[in-house]
């Protein structure tokens, strides 16, 4: 086996592959990156054998095979390398060597035979997503994700994919963020599948957005994103998502409609002096004003206004600051709506002009 290119070239691919290997492994081979040259081109496939990342791209003065190269010693010197080498890999024996001007690095392999490959995608359903629409999506719910709750199937992102809409709804039990778009073409199957924490960090590295295709196929077990340079494969979360419609407040009449960026720096400012264990802030809501105030165990006290436009009178709710804050940070708009009922109620936050993506925030006794 052997092939040259540019480094810059090279370094893309090897950049997107190595964050899916764990530093820590039980087999040997999952420490390496599985390197194959055939037609002009290299592909780079690295797992943990829940998430599966294969790279590719047209190499030079290429001579076809295959083998496992230690992932992050390969990616460390081809990132050392001055820009603009011309980097050569070549194998010999189970010994591979990495040249590029007067640098030559030789390193262990181990057989191609030996690395694990993900199962087979029978696939039972084929969506064409634009890459910024499935990079918004994520980008807009991925933080409310839980983190190693026992509630498992809590520690990923739903996708939801209806008739002509996908949508990608994740909770922690607290909070909640949904947001859709809509498909072009109809599905046939509606189907819901729960795609793991680190797929989904690992999906959020590698979208770039833009208007290019992206064409997602399932199975039961797995999800698999194609791209013309990249396939992700991930295993999926066994198990039953939450209900998260019954979650979104209905009759919650109480409208205030507020500036998104004063909201948020009032918000910021608030919670310097909130409680260090609960975070928590009240927000008092009267005519054409929104009042936060929060106060700590040292009797310490932050008080804000802010101008609102609004007709509820009197109603006063407690909520975790870091919640409002993070579900303000995922909209984009310059007005924002929050949605109230009352003081056990949740909060429903969305932007001003549409319901696409919308943040439901439990209310905190203070």
């Amino acid at each position: 086996m052997r092939f040259s290119l540019q480094r810059e070239v090279f370094l893309k691919p090897l950049a997107q592959v190595v964050n899916v290997v764990e530093r820590r492994q039980t087999l040997p081979v999952l420490a390496n990156l599985l390197v194959q040259v055939a037609d002009g081109r290299l592909s780079l496939t690295g797992t943990d054998l829940e998430v599966e990342m294969v790279a590719r791209t047209p190499v030079d003065d290429a001579q076809n095979g295959e083998t496992t190269i230690p992932a992050r010693k390969l990616f460390e010197i081809v990132r050392a390398l001055p820009d603009g080498s011309k980097v050569t890999v070549s194998q010999t024996g189970d010994k591979v060597t990495v040249q590029a001007g007067r640098s030559r690095f030789t390193l262990a392999s181990l057989p191609a035979n030996d690395f694990p490959a993900i199962d087979d995608v029978e696939t039972t359903e084929r969506v064409q997503v634009p890459e910024a629409v499935l990079k918004e999506l994520i980008e807009r719910t991925a933080f409310a994700m839980a983190q190693q709750d026992v509630r498992y199937y809590l520690n990923g992102l739903l996708f939801d994919l209806g008739d002509r809409h996908l949508r990608c709804v994740a909770t922690d039990g607290h909070r909640l963020a949904l947001c859709e778009a809509p498909l072009e073409a109809t599905v046939s199957n509606k189907r819901q599948i729960i795609v793991p924490r680190k797929g989904i960090q690992e999906l959020q590295r590698l979208l770039e957005g833009g208007d290019r295709e992206l064409e997602l196929e399932m199975d039961r077990n797995h999800l698999r994103v194609r791209r013309d340079d990249v396939t992700f494969t991930t295993k999926l979360i066994d198990g039953r998502f939450p209900d998260y419609e019954a979650v979104i407040p209905i009759g919650a009449d109480r409208e205030v409609r507020i500036e998104r960026e004063a909201l948020r720096a009032s918000l910021q400012r608030a919670a310097i002096l909130s409680n260090e264990k609960y975070r928590g802030v009240r927000i008092e809501v009267s005519p054409g004003q929104l009042k936060i105030s929060a106060h700590n165990p040292e009797q310490e006290e932050a008080q804000e206004e802010v101008e609102a436009e609004t007709n509820v009178d009197d109603l006063a709710v407690g909520f975790n600051v870091n919640y409002l804050l993070d579900a303000l940070s995922a909209l984009r708009e310059e007005h924002v709506i929050l949605q109230l009922r009352d003081a056990n109620s949740s909060a429903l936050v969305r932007e001003a002009g549409n319901e696409r993506c919308r943040h439901v925030v439990m209310p905190l006794r203070l």
